[in-house]
């Protein structure tokens, strides 16, 4: 069993509050949040952001680990994930994480890297955590 933690303070209330995120590993110190980062174009991350680029960094490494499982030695893959916050009722809910991926993978046929990029999509722990819609689009260049 692996534990990760990740600490968020929020000094202020509502709209006028500031907040910072920290990560355990450091990558993120102090990292600012708020309002304006969250629903305009105010500087800082957002939780969004933050699960946009776990989704997309955890399905990238599953389908790394999956691909070489298959035998495949040499490739690239990028992944970007968008994850839409929606309106519902008083409150809001992550509907959707829609991963876009770019891969190069040689001597890869296109069925078989299919599979196996759909295997990636539904085995990847972020995918199983979100209670969202999760699509995938991708170009191979093989």
């Amino acid at each position: 069993m692996t534990t990760r933690s990740g600490s968020a303070k929020y000094d202020g209330l509502g709209k006028a509050g500031k907040g910072h995120v920290s990560t355990q590993s450091g990558v993120l110190s102090d990292t600012q949040y708020g309002f304006n980062s969250r629903f305009e174009d105010g500087a800082g991350t957002n939780p969004e952001e933050l699960i946009a680029a776990a989704h997309a960094s955890c399905f990238t490494m599953a389908l790394s680990f999956a691909l070489a499982k298959a035998g495949f030695t040499d490739g690239k893959l990028e992944t970007t994930a968008k994850v839409t916050l929606d309106k519902d009722g008083d409150g809001f809910t992550i509907t959707k994480s829609a991963l876009d991926l770019k891969a190069t993978v040689d001597g890869i046929d296109p069925a078989k890297f299919e599979e196996i990029a759909a295997g990636a999509k539904a085995n990847c722990p972020v995918s199983k955590v979100l209670n969202a819609e999760i699509t995938l689009t991708h170009s191979l260049n093989a």
